[in-house]
């Protein structure tokens, strides 16, 4: 049984502030977009563990603050469910910021990463710390 990327429950909708994971100087981001989203009418897009996201940087470094940018969500509070059953929920939401290629900006990752994310993300799983 294998479980679709694109079937996660999605737990941070458009406009969410989440923390960012990584060491690019940016703290807390905002969802401005979903990225490969393909909704219904009058629905706001929301993104899941592993989406392609656009962000705005709300709080870090002056150089990184008013950025707009690409990240991966890495950690989300909704529970999900796997394809074996079990059901995933982490403490916080988080995401790491990318470059347009897909490439991480940050040499390190803070805290667990979902295991949807680094399957989809190789880049991402190769700096993740935990793997959960």
């Amino acid at each position: 049984m294998k479980g679709l990327a694109g079937r996660q429950t999605r737990g941070l909708p458009t406009g969410a502030k989440i923390e960012c994971a990584d060491n690019t100087g940016a703290k807390v981001v905002q969802i401005i977009t979903v990225l490969a989203y393909h909704g219904t009418k009058s629905r706001q897009p929301a993104a899941g563990v592993g989406d392609a996201v656009v962000v705005s940087v709300k709080k870090g470094t002056p150089d990184t603050r008013k950025k707009v940018m690409r990240a991966v969500i890495v950690r989300q509070k909704r529970p999900f469910r796997r394809p074996d059953g079990t059901m995933v929920q982490f403490e916080d939401n988080a995401a790491v910021i990318i470059t347009d290629t897909g490439e991480t900006k940050g040499t390190e990752i803070k805290g667990p990463v979902a295991r949807e994310a680094a399957e989809r993300w190789p880049r991402i799983a190769a700096i993740a710390s935990t793997i959960i």
